[in-house]
């Protein structure tokens, strides 16, 4: 039985943990070649044995997505060996310690934004090219409800993901009319590390998985799915529009 995603390729960014393992090892079960990007080598490597041990495939990258010319070069050679990309997830991100935003230090705020926007941003300065060769290219992008609920505390974090949303929905409005589809998934908390750093006291038991998660962003990135510039909820599992504020 041919599997829904076979010969599609797959990026998955920080896809060495979190959401990005479980997503990157869910699209590899249904038939994706996974690229797996993300800083940590062991971490991809873990997930790399995960993916043979399901029968599937992946390609990894070790790369720190703040080097936007390294970006650059592996989009180049995507098209070089594969001629296209059918998938694109970008998951990495950075969400850091709280702080009021007068103790806030700049070149905290600095690294936050350059995973979390400038990132994606050359994410999709190179791929668009490549998915544009997919006869269904997709493409979603990891957000927080902190973005619109703008919590204190959290201000690079809430900065930098409210950005995000607004340059992924651009980007679906550019792209609208072409075989591409863009969207948000907001998992809501989830039993990460990176969560565990946000929220220290918090009983990580308590939590909903990745791989729930994982699961609940597979179909988005079907060539079936024909939604964009949407965010999916996880938490309430809804698909969600974006509407200007009421007057």
């Amino acid at each position: 039985m041919t599997k829904p995603l076979h010969s599609r390729i797959a990026l998955v960014t920080g896809a060495s943990r979190g959401i990005g393992y479980a997503t990157a090892l869910a699209l590899a079960k249904a038939g994706a070649h996974v690229i797996a990007v993300a800083r940590t080598q062991g971490g991809l490597e873990e997930l790399d044995d995960a993916i043979r041990a399901e029968g599937g495939s992946a390609t990894l990258v070790p790369l720190d997505l703040t080097d936007l010319d390294g970006v650059a070069r592996l989009g180049a050679a995507l098209n070089e060996r594969h001629g296209k990309l059918d998938i694109l997830v970008g998951n990495a991100g950075m969400a850091g310690t709280s702080s009021p935003l007068g103790h806030t230090d700049p070149k905290f705020w600095d690294s936050v934004m350059a995973i979390n926007v400038n990132a994606n941003f050359q994410l999709i300065r190179c791929m668009e090219p490549l998915l544009l060769k997919s006869d269904a290219g997709r493409a979603v992008f990891i957000t927080s409800g902190i973005a619109s609920k703008a919590t204190a505390y959290m201000g690079p974090y809430a900065a930098s993901k409210a950005a995000l949303d607004a340059l992924v929905r651009v980007w679906a409005h550019e792209t609208q009319n072409t075989p591409i589809r863009v969207n948000l998934f907001s998992p809501g908390p989830i039993r990460t590390r990176m969560r565990a750093i946000v929220m220290p006291g918090e009983d990580p038991m308590t939590l909903d998985t990745p791989e729930n998660a994982a699961e609940y962003i597979v179909p988005l990135c079907d060539p079936l799915w024909t939604e964009t510039g949407k965010l999916y909820d996880y938490r309430t599992k809804s698909l969600m529009s974006f509407r200007p504020p009421s007057a």
